[in-house]
């Protein structure tokens, strides 16, 4: 059990280590930029990705804003169970999230889109839609990225075809984001 444990860690600090600290920096300011426009941030995602969307919303409409003469606009597309099942028995799971952003986005929004294996098609549709509309997109995979990579503007793809550690890199990097602003804006 204990090499079990040792190996867990040892792959998490090994693509802990292996993250694109650059693009980790263009990610962070890029939402730095939306706040000072007044520009809203999207974030979604399917499963345990859809937690970390939601988590990172919490953290950067509070955390990250209470108390501060910026406040991040932050929208989880995630949380509208009506909404999302509405949409799914009428129309399509696929478009549970797009369909969302035809109601909201607008030029100079970002869009969080966070997938583990990066081919989520209610994930990829909404990257699509909001690139199309002027947003700006950031993607969050592993499993090589998937078809997110290419899709989003900045991706940051985990090194890793185990969805447990990609999803441990994913609450990691949405927490060095967030804290990033609580701790230094």
């Amino acid at each position: 059990m204990e090499d079990f444990v040792k190996q867990y860690v040892d792959d998490n600090v090994r693509l802990l280590k292996a993250l694109d600290l650059a693009a980790v920096s263009r990610i962070i300011r890029l939402f730095g930029e939306a706040r000072d426009a007044r520009k809203r941030i999207y974030a979604i995602g399917n499963g345990g990705s859809a937690s970390t969307a939601s988590h990172f919303v919490n953290d950067m409409g509070k955390g990250a804003s209470v108390g501060r003469k910026k406040r991040f606009k932050t929208v989880p597309l995630t949380d509208n169970v009506e909404w999302m099942t509405a949409l799914s028995n009428d129309l399509s799971y696929d478009d549970v999230y797009v369909e969302q952003l035809k109601n909201f986005a607008e030029p100079g929004d970002v869009l969080l889109a966070i997938s583990g294996s990066g081919n989520s098609e209610n994930v990829l549709r909404a990257v699509v839609y909001a690139n199309s509309v002027g947003c700006r997109t950031v993607g969050l995979t592993g499993f090589g990225g998937g078809k997110l990579k290419d899709l989003a503007e900045e991706a940051i793809v985990i090194d890793s075809d185990h969805m447990g550690r990609v999803e441990d890199l994913h609450l990691i990097l949405q927490h060095v984001i967030c804290y990033w602003y609580m701790e230094h804006e």
